[in-house]
């Protein structure tokens, strides 16, 4: 269903309803004034006859049979009229029809069947006499019926109209989405540029907003994916040249030549293994999969794992400050992501660090927090470069790693509200990273 018939349905619905309430309460006020005025030409009809009575010579004692026309009382068609005394003699009546006489015992208005069918009778007394003036309600309610016949096409024909106006009006308030759309399919496939639309209404320029906002991300997005695709094909170069080179001298040579080729080659691909698997790591945390299958790690937990991956036979190079009053909190965050930011800086530790210096780890509570201090005793970094750090594929003149360590634990703070923060220094670089932790 289109938005545009979703409205006028909705709308048309309430406009039909409230004027139907609306014509109800019109109507049936008009029905009652229509009653009301009816009965008052009865008051006014038998109040006309006894002043003509009054001017008529004396009406006898017993006037059975003595009659009047309407046109002689004055009495409009279609209402009878009858004189009576008080004792309940007929004096007069108006016309023979109806053959009953009325009743006039009652003062005022008085439903009463005669004939077989009902009237709406007025009596009034003046004098020695009653005068008691009636019409049938059949011709009371056909001119009622008439009359609201008469009230109600006109509210009909105005509902009708509006309901047409408000499916042009929907229309016509609709049209810039129109716009937008024929904006949207006039664009190429790989146009990324804002949408610039004139005479934007105000509830829809969010809407053009976030449009653009996503054009804009999108944009980053493809030019982060091109920047990398072209990083990662020439950084995937070199081992892959590195290991053809070194089997091609191995096929031509022998004894330790050969085997010093080979042990090359093998290196080249742990190197190109390892750089593999960092872009696939990378892709996944920049991507929407979800890391979440369920483990969850405390702070002290997610630094021993971290240690034990990064160290391998060498776990004696790290040493690990754990304080008495650590929280035992789990942290609020996958447990593989934690792992992985905290093994990517300590290889990079590692590595940086010589071999008879450890790497330190120290935790430390902040709040609902907990930081994660790694540092190295390595030659440190210069300050214009600190901001390079967490560039994929960049490396300093020292560094033998693939460059994108440091990549992925910026990725993991985006994604996870950590927080990351380098401080070189004469004696090597400080890094601190900062994890949330979930409430006791």
């Amino acid at each position: 269903m289109s938005l545009r018939l979703r409205l006028s349905l909705t709308l048309g619905a309430a406009f039909a309803l409230i004027w139907a309430l609306a014509a109800a309460w019109m109507l049936s006020d008009l029905r009652n004034q229509m009653m009301f005025s009816l009965d008052q030409r009865l008051v006014a009809s038998a109040r006309m006859v006894a002043g003509l009575l009054e001017q008529l010579p004396t009406l006898p004692s017993k006037g059975e049979g003595t009659h009047f026309s309407a046109e002689q009382l004055n009495i409009p068609g279609g209402m009878a009229c009858q004189v009576s005394s008080l004792r309940g003699e007929i004096l007069a009546r108006s016309h023979n029809n109806p053959e009953q006489a009325l009743e006039a015992e009652k003062m005022g208005f008085h439903d009463q069947m005669i004939d077989g069918a009902p009237w709406r009778s007025f009596t009034l007394a003046r004098g020695d006499v009653r005068i008691t003036t009636a019409d049938r309600q059949i011709e009371r309610e056909a001119l009622n019926m008439s009359i609201l016949l008469a009230a109600s096409v006109p509210v009909g024909v105005a509902l009708l109209g509006c309901l047409c106006l408000l499916w042009l009006g929907i229309g016509q308030g609709l049209a810039p989405l129109n716009r937008l759309r024929e904006a949207l399919m006039r664009r190429n496939a790989d146009s990324l540029e804002p949408l610039q639309l004139q005479a934007f209404p105000s509830e829809l320029k969010p809407l053009l907003e976030t449009q653009n906002q996503l054009f804009q991300r999108i944009g980053k997005t493809i030019e982060r994916e091109r920047r990398l695709t072209g990083d990662a094909a020439h950084e995937l170069r070199s081992p892959l040249t590195a290991i053809k080179t070194h089997l091609q001298v191995a096929r031509m040579t022998d004894g330790s030549a050969r085997d010093q080729s080979l042990a090359r080659a093998e290196e080249g691909a742990d190197r190109l293994h390892r750089t593999l698997e960092q872009l696939l790591l990378l892709a996944r945390v920049e991507g929407s999969l979800s890391f979440d299958d369920g483990s969850q790690c405390s702070a002290e937990q997610v630094a021993r794992l971290a240690i034990q991956d990064a160290t391998g036979g060498e776990r004696l190079r790290i040493k690990l400050h754990v304080p008495d009053d650590l929280s035992a909190a789990l942290l609020q965050m996958p447990a593989v992501l934690a792992i992985a930011a905290l093994r990517n800086l300590l290889d990079n530790a590692l590595r940086h660090t010589p071999e008879d210096c450890a790497v330190e780890v120290h935790l430390e509570n902040i709040g609902n927090r907990v930081r994660f201090v790694v540092r190295d005793h390595g030659p440190g970094i210069a300050p214009d470069d600190l901001q390079h750090l967490t560039q994929r594929f960049w490396r300093n003149g020292q560094s033998t790693g693939c460059g994108l360590g440091l990549a992925i634990v910026q990725a993991i703070v985006q994604r996870c509200d950590c927080a990351l923060h380098f401080d070189s220094r004469p004696d090597g670089l400080r890094v601190e990273l900062t994890m949330p932790l979930q409430a006791l």
